[in-house]
Parts: C-alpha cells; structure tokens; sequence
C-alpha cells in the first residue's frame, strides 16, 4: 500500500473525504511558502503544490499571478524539491504539479529520482495526454511514484473509461470546462458528472477547479472521494491571512453526511 492509498483508506476509515490543499511553491516568498505548507499539513490528508512555471496551464487568473511572483522571487523546480523535503516523515503524501517541460529537462529517470528523494508521492502534469504518458509513467513506477490522471465534464464516456483504465494513485476530476478559480457555484451537471466518472474509475475520484467553500464540500462529499483547494488559499496568502480558518472547516465539512448515490 503507498502512501496515496494510506491516507484515503485513513480518511474511509474516518467516514470522510480526503482534503487537498494547494500552494504555489515559493509563494508569497520562500519563508511562508514552507510555514503555509506546515502549516496546510496540519489539515490534509494530501497535499499538492505547484511548480510555477512561465507558461501556465489551465490557471485562473489568482494562481498565474501567485506563479509569476514566486518566479521573480527566484523559486525554481530544484528549490521546490529542497523545501518540501524539509517536512517531517509523518507529513502527508505530497503531489507536484508541474509542466512536462520541467520534467523533460532533467530527464525521465533522474526527475524521477530527485522527486523520491524529496519523498514526492504522485505528479500532476496537465499537458500530457494519455496517448503520451507511458514512458513518463514508467520512469515514475521505477520510483514508486504515480502519475495522476485526469478527467474533464467534456471528456466522452469512452475516452473516460480509458483513462481510469490502469489509473494509480488518484483520478483528478476538473469540476468545470475553464480554469482554476473561486466560483460562487459549481456548473449543472457536476453531479452526474460525478458519477458517470465514478462508474469507471478504480481509485479515488477527487474534485478540483472551483472548491473554494465549505458549504460545496458538504454537498459533494457523498459522492467525491476527497477535494482540491487552491485559489481560495492563495486569496489568503495575497491578503496576509492565515490559512487555518478556512482549512478547519474545510476538514469539517468533508464528514459524509449521507450515503453516496
């Protein structure tokens, strides 16, 4: 069992979802990227952060901006496995969302290496398509790293069934058709959308893109198996607040109030 697979079964076992928070690396500036990571430990159960990168992908408008001034504060992939190395071994699993480019250039196999050394668990990496992943995925099972796929509401049903296919570690399920970003509302259909990916997948599903509320987490948590937050953190961060309000209830509100459908 890695160490993905402890803390849903963790969570399971606590008759909850699984909260994932988000950070951009080295964002507002090193000091309280690596304090704000501690500190979102404290809640998690999964934790995700990204590599800023100068050609974002599917990023809203508060993550590209949290990217491009870690960038100017000098915050580059290397530093990045530096400073989440320094978390305690009892921290949770961590997940690195990056671009392939950042990957390519080491190399498949010694990206790989680096990534366990700094006891990465899986990687996000959105521009590679399921056409193209295998050698990514090969290098990262030699190392005990997974490779966490995607789905999309626009993802047909068949093409859906083949990305759940041989999915490890979790399924990320976008919950909207645009970008990272807080949203009053969740789009009709996440629902439905919900559990037609549910249908197929083998691992836990998570839902990501527009989680910002607790009263959001509430309503899904019968249905997804955890849920990503970003922008809502990083709102914070740019206005100088603590993350541990919103993270609290967050954790709060992931309990399973009814039965999944």
């Amino acid at each position: 069992m890695t160490a993905l697979d402890r803390a849903f079964a963790k969570a399971r076992a606590e008759n909850r979802r699984a909260l994932l928070p988000f950070l951009m690396s080295g964002y507002p500036c090193r000091e309280r990227f690596r304090a704000d990571l501690a500190e979102a430990a404290r809640f998690a159960d999964v934790l995700e952060v990204g590599v800023p990168f100068s050609d974002p992908l599917a990023d809203g408008p508060v993550i590209q901006a949290a990217a491009a001034a870690a960038l100017r504060e000098g915050t580059t992939l290397a530093r990045t496995l530096e400073d989440i190395a320094t978390l305690p071994a009892g921290a949770p699993p961590l997940v690195l969302m990056l671009s392939f480019n950042q990957v390519l250039a080491r190399g498949l196999g010694a990206f790989a290496a680096a990534a366990a050394a700094a006891r990465v668990a899986a990687l996000i990496v959105p521009d590679v398509p399921l056409e193209e992943s295998a050698p990514l995925e090969d290098a990262l099972a030699t190392r005990g790293l997974a490779l966490v796929r995607m789905l999309a509401p626009t993802t047909p049903e068949a093409r859906m069934g083949r990305i759940c296919a041989g999915a490890r570690g979790f399924l990320y399920a976008i919950s909207v058709a645009g970008v990272t970003g807080t949203r009053d509302s969740l789009p009709p259909g996440v629902e439905d959308y919900i559990r037609l990916a549910r249908r197929h997948a083998s691992v836990p599903l998570c839902l990501g893109f527009g989680i910002s509320r607790p009263e959001q987490v509430r309503t899904l948590a019968p249905l997804a198996d955890g849920f990503v937050v970003g922008s809502a953190l990083i709102r914070l961060q740019q206005e100088g607040k603590p993350l541990s309000p919103l993270l609290g209830a967050l954790r709060d509100a992931t309990a399973i109030q009814g039965d999944r459908s």
